[in-house]
């Protein structure tokens, strides 16, 4: 199966529609207030009327625990999927089972790929640890545990630090379901950049196309090189 590619962090009709223009499967919305990327509800239930009908609309929430607030903002908004980026329990999930929801974890070096399992969601994404931020960091984290994670699930969706220049290497060791793409693809914090943005989808095409064909790296590959 193709990767697929989630552009997130987008504040504008013109930054998601060319995401999708380029290639994107999905564009995702921040709804967190503490992010540099976070936009209004009311703002996004507008994008979300010119997008197209088949596009994949993803809300980020961190640490919503009024479910009510949750449920509402997906109403109004028209998401496809909800994903979770905070601290949210399996049992908080699974109250959202009416909706497709992504549990997003933090991996740092103590994180144990077998954690995964504790969440009975669609999709589970990885990535890097940050003690003040929540996605959006441009940090990398160990690729190895993500492929350690993925026998746990049945689909995984790589993030942190993901950009023009590393994304094959990426796909190629992980073989992800997924990869979730924000600061790298960016010009500053909300404004995505479209050379850089095009670049990257351009590399997935071709990765896409590459992985068919030789298989995926191995770690050793790619840890020294």
């Amino acid at each position: 199966m193709a990767v697929k590619v989630k552009i997130c962090g987008n504040t504008s009709y013109d930054d998601a529609a060319y995401a999708l223009d380029c290639g994107a499967d999905a564009v995702g919305f921040v709804f967190y207030e503490k992010s540099s990327r976070h936009v209004a509800p009311s703002t996004v239930a507008e994008i979300a009327k010119k997008l197209p009908p088949f596009a994949v609309k993803v809300g980020v929430f961190v640490n919503e625990f009024d479910l009510a607030v949750v449920r509402s903002i997906a109403e109004m908004c028209h998401l496809s999927v909800i994903q979770l980026h905070g601290g949210e329990s399996p049992e908080y999930c699974s109250r959202l089972s009416d909706f497709t929801v992504v549990k997003a974890l933090r991996v740092n070096d103590d994180f144990d790929p077998a954690h995964v399992r504790d969440f009975a969601v669609p999709a589970i994404l990885l990535d890097a640890y940050d003690a003040d931020t929540y996605g959006g960091t441009g940090r990398l984290f160990d690729w190895s545990k993500a492929v350690a994670a993925k026998q746990y699930v049945s689909s995984l969706i790589l993030a942190g630090g993901l950009n023009p220049e590393n994304v094959a290497q990426a796909i190629k060791l992980v073989k992800p379901y997924g990869i979730d793409v924000c600061s790298g693809v960016e010009s500053k914090p909300g404004q995505k950049d479209k050379l850089l943005l095009r670049s990257l989808l351009n590399e997935v095409e071709r990765t896409r196309a590459d992985v068919g064909k030789t298989g995926p790296l191995s770690q050793n590959q790619w840890f020294n090189g």
